[in-house]
């Protein structure tokens, strides 16, 4: 499984970290989405949801 986002969507809202908070961050700067390293399987559910709620849907899961 791999996280696709489209950073040119985002629109910094912050509900992927408060869904998925182990995959997901916001930029300091800028308040876009980071996606972190190693996602662990079991957070399968957590980044589903972040896709799903996701207000811009600027991400997508890619099976790889």
């Amino acid at each position: 499984m791999r996280i696709d986002v489209e950073r040119e969507l985002c629109v910094g809202a912050g509900q992927c970290v408060l869904s998925a908070p182990k995959a997901f961050a916001q930029d300091g700067e800028n308040g876009l989405v980071v996606v972190l390293e190693g996602i662990a399987e079991e957070d399968d559910d957590a980044l589903e949801e972040a896709v799903l709620i996701c207000p811009a849907q600027a991400l997508r899961i890619e099976d790889d």
